[in-house]
């Protein structure tokens, strides 16, 4: 079969109506083919509709206008000359007037080629070192040392310019305003009037994975570069294999070159056995298209269903099930069929079902019950075209289901096969499943293995890199939106990574003045989508926010030109071309905008039990023990007591969920329809790859998104032990009245009714690290309750928290003002109205921050602002998440009067010039920004303000005695147990795979030293206490811990790996809680064998609850006197094998 040819010699574009047949006509813009690449052949791809819909929207007004002074982002200005093939670039770009839609829709042919924009042309003319390095001989890896040695000192001046091209992404993650209800009954109703059609897919269970070309790269949901990627590479060119047979290597070859070449990407789901349990271990290793993405110019094009399908049947590649229901009998039919089936819906008869009553099925290329199994994760059903019953109804009758040409013939070993054949580690698997799948499909290693002598991936500073990106000038429109998302989303604190890599497939072009990343877009938290779709409201030109996000991005220097005139001109020229593609298809198919999202999934309750039921509550099970689990599980007591203190895996968790939910299921009828179906288990033991049991790609191991946890409710739970203590501390803002709180906890009758003592640290009066002080108080009585007077405001703050009460043996207790909060914070303006009336009326304050303060207003502010990015719910969730409790203190009264219209709007106005002077000057003083006049204006303006609602303001306040009353009744149920407390855990061990090298040490040889050692009076008698001489079986010196060292540490040490090495013990430290020897290690071959850790050690005891790593701590304890050293005078040396766990 031979595929379609492509050409760049035209100046021909297709233009269509959605029901006349193609037709070639002349394009009349003057470009080059290079920059707007055509598609001549119409059996390539269906033709394409646009799906842009945020053109036309009215900008919200603004209240503070930006001034003219030039700022970190804006361009320089304009310099004499200007370098000729950068110039001749934009040149060719520029049109003079953006032209009219015409009556048929203006379709962009996909001939799109990788290196086409003629800013990369530019940076390529402008960046020539690379090249003339090789002519002068000078070595490559040297070159590339040295410009990544100097790329943190890379500087951005009016010379520097970036361009980002997006390689990869799926489909943004809308969330309905709606109930899923409201959702549904809206989708019947478009459906009944003829307006659009419910398209309904079924949901695989499996991992997301994006493919764009072996230079575009593999991607997993939130990563590259890993087992998951090679995992999916393998998988799709064994597809090609099974479909193509013979022809397989060639087609690969020209499947790549096509994704490279039109700058597509595709993302299929990955469902395998090998990378952990979802639902069901399924019977074959698979994968399903789900969506193809056009990165070619602009914003990403998604192609509709039928041209998916067109495109995959072309390709031979499978497809998922879909079904169409376009009257209003069918729509109405398919919610009646889930609703009677979601509490039993397995694959069978789910599938049986909707083939009957949908005006439209496709089947799909593999049949989920044979290659998954019956255990059914769910549906999608989102509405789409009226035009797509039509449509897929042609692609049908035109691109049957193809042949598959080698699926009788040898295909060489399975997935499973090699991944058992591999088990030694992770890199190990990457590149036997990479050698296996052959260098037609995969002839470029270096996003697993890095480049030469370079090393494998690592992360740069990210943080730096990003600045630089956004302040380069960029060279297109796309690179121009792309900073525009980015800039948002760190202005509004959103919680999202911005990790950024070096791109080996641009090694060829680095030098000191052109570098190259691969960024990747990790959102943290799905309340992330939420809060961007509400900036999207208000400003129609943002781009969406992606799911599986990954921007090439190229950072470059154009010496001896005037910059501000070619960025006006690359911007002017760009955006008048993406407007004039856009402007033909402003509607999403005839669908309004809040329509053309609207989608619901719908999931089936046997597949919930496994996944959110049973495997979400292992970590209660062996954080919290069976009583905390049984609300999840009734075979909670038998794990537990099969397991102990072992965690059982949630990669592995089936193994004992099948067997249980098969012997349930046999009980009666109605226990096997709620099960639906089990015991057909495939064992994993001997393939499963070696995965970090936290690691989770997909997301899914957290609580089903938009379930929020509980609020902290009356327990029956163990009372807080007396040897432990709590931290209690306050998320607010100043004028929350924390100070006053904690006076009053201090003066309490009985304090907390524990006899525990309080202490209290008043943040405006610690000098230095207020929290490093906190931890060293709490070290010397881990029993009392600390009051954390200090207001703890954001994630980094919380993360301190916890591992203060890891190390102290504490339980975090947060104290929040009780607010309804805002749509994007947890802090009303009514409540910041009264904290900023409160700091107004304090008369010399520790902390200066008074009505003597000239800028109390743009301090609270930003405290308020530090908040941004979280509603009220998800604000109260994450705290709860993590501390296990919340204690609210009362504020504003329930029956208040409105909010005054001006207070509100003095708030507002500081809330948008303060958003303007921190994107310009971040920190900055206020006095000293662009906006001091405006500030000195707006600070004397709110207090006439606050000052002339006085009465108002007081009214609406709580009364301070009965906030504390309510507060303290709380915090004593704390203490006594009543309300759940969460003592972070220690660190769980990771199964199936390397987390620490260590030299293991013989037991024997340890306990004879031991019993010199007891010849001292202190350690015989601790020995004989602890009886540590009968309890140790085993002890060993870490060398490296991948959480504390990272993996290159570890990994260092596997040249020495079962070695011999020498270990030189000086002497012997111990206290009432821990005991370990002192070493210095020796050297194998020649070489010194050092430890990362600050001590190297062997750590022989700890008393129970007490986590083998704070054996670290002895050396400080032995310092403070809390512990005693005894030294081995002359040293002992016993020889031990370095070895990985």
């Amino acid at each position: 079969m031979s595929l379609p040819s492509f050409s760049s010699t035209s100046s021909l574009l297709f233009l269509s109506s959605r029901t006349s047949p193609r037709r070639l006509l002349p394009f009349p813009f003057p470009f080059p083919l290079l920059h707007l690449p055509l598609r001549l052949s119409s059996a390539a791809m269906p033709p394409r509709r646009d799906r842009d819909r945020d053109r036309g929207k009215q900008q919200p007004e603004q209240q503070w206008k930006p001034k003219a002074a030039a700022d970190a982002d804006a361009a320089p200005a304009p310099i004499a000359a200007a370098e000729a093939e950068f110039a001749g670039g934009v040149e060719r770009m520029t049109i003079s007037s953006p032209p009219k839609a015409p009556a048929a829709q203006v379709w962009v042919p996909r001939g799109y080629a990788t290196s086409t924009s003629a800013s990369a042309t530019a940076a390529a003319a402008s960046s020539s070192t690379a090249a003339e390095a090789v002519e002068k001989g000078v070595d490559v890896e040297e070159r590339l040392s040295r410009a990544f040695k100097a790329a943190p000192t890379f500087k951005v001046d009016g010379n520097t310019f970036t361009q980002a091209q997006i390689r990869a992404t799926f489909y943004p993650k809308f969330e309905n305003d709606k109930s899923d209800q409201e959702t549904r009954t809206r989708m019947i109703e478009m459906v009944s009037h003829g307006l659009a059609t419910l398209e309904v897919t079924l949901k695989h269970s499996g991992s997301l994975f994006m493919y764009a070309g072996h230079h575009g790269g593999a991607y997993a949901k939130n990563s590259f570069g890993n087992i998951y990627t090679a995992v999916g590479i393998f998988v799709l060119g064994r597809l090609f294999r099974e479909t193509w047979g013979k022809e397989a290597p060639r087609i690969q070859e020209e499947f790549n070159d096509f994704l490279e070449k039109n700058r597509i990407s595709i993302s299929m789901e990955l469902v395998t056995a090998v990378l952990g349990d979802h639902g069901q271990r399924p019977k074959d290793d698979y994968a399903v298209i789900t969506a193809v993405t056009e990165l070619g110019h602009g914003k990403p094009k998604f192609y509709s269903t039928p041209e998916v399908i067109e495109f995959c049947r072309k390709w031979r590649l499978p497809t998922n099930y879909v079904w169409l229901f376009s009257t209003r009998k069918s729509a109405l039919s398919f919610f009646a069929a889930y609703d009677a089936l979601c509490e039993e819906g397995t694959a069978t008869p789910v599938c049986k079902a909707l083939d009957e009553i949908a005006d439209v099925a496709v089947p799909a290329s593999k049949d989920h019950v044979k290659v998954q199994g019956e255990i059914l994760e769910g549906l999608v059903a989102r509405i789409v075209s009226r035009e797509s019953s039509v449509q897929i109804e042609d692609v049908l009758r035109n691109y049957p289901l193809p042949p598959s040409d080698g699926v009788d013939s040898d295909l060489g070993p399975s997935l499973r096969e090699i991944c058992a054949a591999n088990r030694s580690d992770e890199k190990q698997q990457i590149k036997a499943l990479l050698e296996n799948v052959g260098s037609s499909m995969c002839p470029d290693h270096s996003d697993w293995f890095g480049h030469s002598g370079l090393g494998d991936q690592s992360p740069n500073d990210n943080k730096s890199v990003v600045t630089k990106f956004l302040q380069a000038h960029p060279t297109d429109y796309t690179t121009k939106k792309l900073q525009e998302m980015i800039r948002l989303m760190k202005q509004r604190h959103f919680a999202a990574a911005f990790k950024c890599y070096w791109n080996y497939h641009k090694i060829d072009s680095v030098s000191n003045d052109n570098l190259y990343y691969k960024m990747v877009i990790q959102v943290h938290n799905d309340y992330v989508f939420g809060r961007y779709q509400q900036e999207m409201r208000r400003n129609q030109e943002l781009w969406p926010l992606y799911r599986g996000f990954f921007v090439d991005v190229n950072l470059f220097k154009v010496n001896n030109m005037k910059s501000s005139i070619l960025s006006n001109d690359i911007d002017t020229s760009l955006k008048n071309i993406n407007d004039a593609l856009d402007s033909n298809s402003s509607a999403k198919d005839g669908l309004a905008d809040e329509d053309s999202n609207l989608m619901v999934k719908l999931k089936f309750l046997p597949y919930k039990l496994r996944t959110f039921l049973i495997r979400n509550g292992l970590s209660a099970l062996f954080k919290d023990g069976p009583s905390a689990y049984k609300t999840y599980y009734l075979r909670a007591v038998y794990i537990r007591r099969k397991y102990g203190s072992k965690p059982l895996s949630a990669s592995t968790y089936l193994s004992e969920a099948e067997p249980f939910l098969e012997q349930y299921a046999k009980r009666s009828p109605v226990n096997q329809a709620l099960i639906g179906a089990a015991g057909d288990l495939v064992q994993t033991e001997n393939f499963l790859v070696t995965l970090e049991a936290e690691r989770d790609e997909e997301g899914d191991l957290q609580v089903e998104h938009g379930t929020t946890p509980p609020s902290p409710t009356s327990t029956s739970l163990d009372v807080v032990p007396k040897a432990e203590g709590l931290i209690v501390f306050f998320p607010g803002i100043p004028g929350c009245a924390k100070s006053a709180l904690c006076k009053e906890i201090l003066n309490a009758p009985g304090g907390l009714g524990d006899n525990r003592p309080l202490h209290s640290l008043m943040g405006d009066l610690i000098k230095g690290k207020y929290w490093q002080k906190v931890a060293d108080e709490r070290r010397k009585k881990p029993s009392r309750v600390t009051l954390a007077d200090k207001n703890a405001p954001n994630e980094e703050v919380w993360s301190q928290i916890e591992n203060m009460c890891r190390t102290t043996k504490a339980a975090g207790v947060p104290v929040i003002p009780d607010s309804e909060g805002t749509e994007s914070n947890p802090f009303s303006l009514e409540a910041l109205a009264v904290f900023m009336f409160r700091v107004l009326q304090r008369v010399n304050h520790p902390g200066n921050l008074d009505n003597a303060s000239p800028n109390v207003g743009y301090v609270l502010l930003m405290f308020y602002n530090l908040y941004n990015g979280k509603n009220r719910r998800e604000f109260e969730s994450e705290l709860y998440e993590r501390f296990g409790s919340l204690v609210k203190m009362p504020l504003l009264q329930p029956d208040r009067a409105p909010f005054p219209c001006e207070v509100k709007a003095i708030l507002d106005e500081g809330i948008s010039l303060f958003r303007l002077h921190q994107s310009r000057h971040g920190r900055a003083d206020p006095s000293k920004g662009a906006y001091a006049k405006e500030w000195t204006q707006w600070e004397k303006r709110l207090r006439q303000v606050l000052f002339a609602n006085t009465d108002y303001l007081n009214s609406i306040q709580v009364p301070f005695d009965f906030a504390v009353k309510e507060v303290l009744e709380q915090l004593k149920s704390v203490a006594k147990g009543d309300l759940k407390i969460k003592t972070p855990g220690i660190e769980k061990r990771k199964f199936g795979n390397i987390v620490f090298a260590a030299v293991t040490l013989p037991p024997a040889d340890i306990l004879g030293l031991l019993s010199k050692l007891a010849e001292d009076t202190d350690v015989n008698n601790f020995l004989s206490t602890t009886k540590l001489a009968d309890n140790l079986n085993k002890a060993h010196v870490t060398l490296a811990h991948k959480r504390a060292h990272g993996v290159a540490a570890v990994s260092s040490y596997g040249v020495y790996q079962n070695q011999q090495v020498p270990v030189m013990f000086n002497a012997f430290l111990f206290s009432d809680k821990m005991a370990a020897l002192e070493v210095e290690l020796g050297t194998v071959d020649g070489e010194k064998i050092t430890s990362r850790n600050d001590w190297p050690h062997a750590t022989l005891w700890t008393a129970p609850g007490v986590a083998p790593k704070e054996a670290n701590t002895l050396p400080q304890l032995v310092s403070e006197g809390q512990a005693k050293r005894v030294a081995i005078d002359p040293p002992i040396t016993i020889s031990g094998v370095l070895d990985f766990y």
